[in-house]
């Protein structure tokens, strides 16, 4: 059985999910082939994509896609682009309504065996905190990271999280959109061809 049917199949996280505020089951959004171009490490799939099994598909996405040059055919090419979040699952919400952190053990279970699969790619995204932390192995914020860019360039590119959330944050940081957006599009232009 490939990891993409035993992912996709996974309930590790049941009893988690049904204990949450939207009281869901582990429905995983599996996006990545072997040979993709570009990998595209992330948080955590929202409702919308829990519910399409589509990753991005929502507001977010049409930002993010608007962020890397793409419209939605190249954006969803699974044999160029991977989509490797840190939980492969919708993580829910808390009493709040904010949204949970992916559960530590979806990464320990999955990302090896995927990141593996998926071998190595040309350009990788390391999109919002969770992933940054991860990946980069950094304890600093999202904005000192991002800043620092070009300390991972050109194979690897930290980015704010799209989220509608964080529009006050591309607001107060005009210099990403100045800076590191038509970098970005450009890399990713010469990684797709």
């Amino acid at each position: 059985m490939t990891v993409q049917a035993r992912l996709s199949d996974c309930a590790l996280c049941a009893d988690r999910f049904a204990a949450t505020a939207t009281r869901h089951r582990p429905k995983p959004v599996v996006w990545f082939r072997p040979g993709a171009r570009l990998l595209i490490c992330s948080q955590a799939p929202g409702m919308r994509a829990h519910q399409s099994r589509v990753p991005f598909d929502d507001p977010s996405g049409d930002r993010l896609r608007d962020w890397l040059g793409l419209d939605r055919p190249a954006f969803y090419d699974q044999s160029k682009v991977a989509i490797v979040p840190m939980g492969f699952c919708f993580p829910g919400y808390d009493a709040a309504g904010s949204d949970l952190p992916p559960p530590v053990i979806c990464r320990r279970t999955w990302h090896d065996e995927v990141l593996t699969h998926v071998g190595d790619v040309p350009l990788k995204l390391v999109v919002g905190g969770y992933a940054q932390k991860y990946h980069l192995g950094t304890k600093a914020g999202v904005t000192e990271v991002v800043r620092n860019w070009r300390d991972h360039w050109p194979s690897v590119l930290p980015l704010p999280h799209p989220s509608w959330r964080n529009t006050a944050w591309l607001k107060k940081h005009p210099w990403f959109e100045a800076e590191v957006l038509p970098a970005l599009r450009v890399r990713v232009a010469e990684v797709m061809a």
